[in-house]
């Protein structure tokens, strides 16, 4: 396949998931193997009760210092919310 301009494309391959979508649907996988609410999470880490949502919901993007603080909630290492969903 040829691009305007002469380049040829690289061949298609499937989408890699975003790193929003990635913490969106590690927060979500984990928070509901704890039991915990959204509401629960956010009151928890100290985040207002909507943004946990937003955040599941791809919505807004969080910090590091955000991941991290969801994370020590969560019990486990920043770098498990960035992982590719299984």
């Amino acid at each position: 396949m040829i691009r305007l301009g002469g380049m040829p494309s690289k061949p298609s391959s499937p989408a890699k998931p975003s790193a929003r979508e990635r913490v969106a649907v590690n927060i979500r996988r984990l928070r509901t193997a704890q039991g915990l609410s959204q509401e629960q999470l956010a009151d928890v880490a100290d985040f207002h009760r909507t943004y946990v949502s937003q955040l599941e919901r791809r919505v807004t993007n969080i910090s590091i210092d955000g991941l991290e603080r969801l994370a020590d909630v969560l019990g486990v290492d920043i770098v498990d919310l960035l992982q590719p969903p299984d």
